[in-house]
């Protein structure tokens, strides 16, 4: 049976990840099949590349990925397109629901970062009024 899964690269405490097409015997750092992609959880927005033909390919294939990848899938909208594409949907259609998908995406982004510094705007608040109550 074939996965799709992560093989961890770089140094130690600054993983990199690949992400890969394995047979489920082999070791997680061991032998692969193909590199469909990698992905940098390190620098603020974390990085995600990934080939996305590829990847639809050895969907297809019936490769199965692990809970890790199929979230990676899931934020990319290459799951949404599978899913689409397994339903008979046209490529307009397919099209039009990843540009949906995609305008959501960066709407969340935004509302995140404002949240974000919100956040510290708030703690520092609290932190003065600590200090001036002490």
């Amino acid at each position: 049976m074939v996965k799709l899964r992560l093989k961890r690269m770089g140094k130690k405490h600054k993983p990199i990840y690949k992400v890969v097409a394995a047979d489920a015997r082999s070791p997680r750092d061991g032998k692969f099949i193909e590199a469909v992609g990698h992905y940098n959880p390190n620098p603020e927005p974390m990085e995600v590349k990934l080939d996305t033909d590829r990847v639809l390919h050895w969907l297809k294939t019936g490769a199965i990925p692990t809970n890790t990848v199929r979230s990676l899938f899931k934020n990319e909208g290459i799951l949404l397109r599978w899913n689409l594409e397994k339903r008979g949907k046209t490529s307009e259609e397919i099209e039009e629901a990843l540009n949906t998908f995609y305008s959501g995406k960066s709407a969340k982004l935004e509302r995140a970062k404002a949240r974000k510094i919100r956040r510290k705007e708030n703690k520092a608040k609290r932190d003065a009024e600590a200090k001036q109550s002490a």
